[in-house]
């Protein structure tokens, strides 16, 4: 049973989509196109994503990330996690294997946190977007809001987890 634990969700899907499909056909088939066509698309994007961060595992050096990003970094490693994030293309879940390997690489838990926030409401693709349908006023609010808001939910956070539950959280991600 250990062996398919990291499949147990996908197993779930289907036994989900198969208990609908005998309960109403075509409600069933609309449901399990919809689950084949997500799955196809995060195939489609994980491996490149996957290919970009193992490049940035092995060209930039554990000591880089520190320099800039790790517990001394202050103001610098706030000002890169937001453009890394913000920067970043892809949907939020391909933000998670960045994140374990910034964790490897000893990014500040904090930066983390501001990178993961900023790859879910600050992405530059879609504040431009914002600047064209709803005005730059509206745009640049909501992105200043939005970073401020982040800086200090990740500064929340970062106080309310306890260094032991965050040394455990590193320690699952030790590179090895």
């Amino acid at each position: 049973m250990k062996k398919y634990k990291p499949y147990l969700l996908l197993i779930l899907v289907v036994i989900a989509d198969i208990i609908v499909l005998f309960m109403n056909r075509d409600l069933g088939i609309r449901v399990a196109v919809n689950t084949g066509s997500h799955i196809l698309q995060m195939l489609a994007v994980l491996p490149p994503i996957f290919i970009l961060i193992g490049l940035l595992d092995v060209w930039v050096p554990r000591e880089q990330f520190m320099r800039y990003m790790g517990e001394e970094s202050k103001m610098i490693g706030v000002a890169l996690s937001v453009l890394l994030g913000a920067a970043a293309a892809g949907p939020l879940y391909a933000a998670f294997p960045l994140a374990a390997i910034m964790i490897q690489k000893g990014v500040k838990f904090s930066n983390i946190l501001i990178s993961l926030g900023a790859w879910s409401t600050m992405k530059i693709p879609m504040f431009l977007f914002e600047i064209t349908s709803l005005g730059s006023s509206f745009a640049t609010t909501r992105w200043l809001v939005s970073l401020v808001g982040i800086i200090v939910m990740s500064v929340i956070i970062n106080r309310l987890i306890s260094d032991d539950d965050k040394q455990e959280i590193f320690a699952r991600h030790k590179a090895g």
